[in-house]
């Protein structure tokens, strides 16, 4: 049990590192939490810092679940174990200490923690992300339908009630993440995201949108 608890002290803390943050300080932008949606996560900072910056950071979150899963694997953990420290992970990114508790959203998190406890179920949730994002241009309706068709996939792959409960959970959360973007989906106010990228998608993005059509004003006057 004091393993089990180390193992999920360890994942929170690896979960909590503020990959987006330390990502766009490294491409010389604006703290992330300062400028677009105010989010650490990949969408942002691609929006904001840059579409390499953007896959660094997905990357990056996405290692940190995965990592979490596989240093519990290591020293013998179960499922239930292994999920919990996947969970675990996931809540530090969400909840982070390292920034007063308010981090991401936690997709690409809990991409990394499924990829480690269920490859092909990663797979399927990925090509419906994929298709749901592609299709609407919405990343977050891409994200929410893969999250949600998660545990359904789990669910047929047989992978135990425990990390079929585990993915239950991350989906509760990250629904609940998502919360705003729901609503603006619902009026019809989400942003797409490609429109709102950076055009040269490797400089910082504009702070804000308004920024972006002042400067085409001043230019045409």
């Amino acid at each position: 049990m004091i393993r089990a608890i180390l193992l999920w002290v360890m994942a929170y803390l690896l979960g909590s590192v503020p990959v987006g943050v330390i990502v766009a300080e490294w491409f010389n932008s604006d703290d992330p939490r300062t400028m677009g949606s105010g989010n650490i996560g990949a969408t942002n900072v691609a929006r904001t810092a840059g579409g390499e910056a953007g896959l660094v950071t997905l990357a990056g979150d996405c290692l940190k679940g995965f990592l979490a899963v596989i240093i519990a694997r290591i020293f013998g953990a179960g499922d239930g174990v292994a999920a919990l420290t996947g969970l675990a992970a996931f809540l530090g990114h969400l909840y982070p200490i390292f920034l007063d508790f308010k981090g991401g959203k936690g997709v690409a998190t809990a991409l990394g923690v499924f990829i480690a406890l269920s490859p092909l179920a990663s797979l399927l949730a990925l090509i419906v992300f994929a298709v749901g994002a592609v299709w609407s241009r919405y990343v977050s309706l891409g994200s929410l339908a893969a999250a949600i068709t998660m545990p359904v996939f789990l669910s047929q792959m047989d992978k135990g009630w425990k990390i079929v409960y585990t993915a239950l959970i991350m989906t509760g959360f990250i629904i609940y993440r998502h919360r705003d973007n729901i609503l603006r989906l619902c009026q019809g106010e989400e942003s797409r995201f490609l429109e709102d990228m950076h055009p040269d998608c490797t400089d910082p993005a504009p702070d804000t949108d308004t920024d972006t059509d002042a400067e085409d004003t001043n230019k045409n006057s």
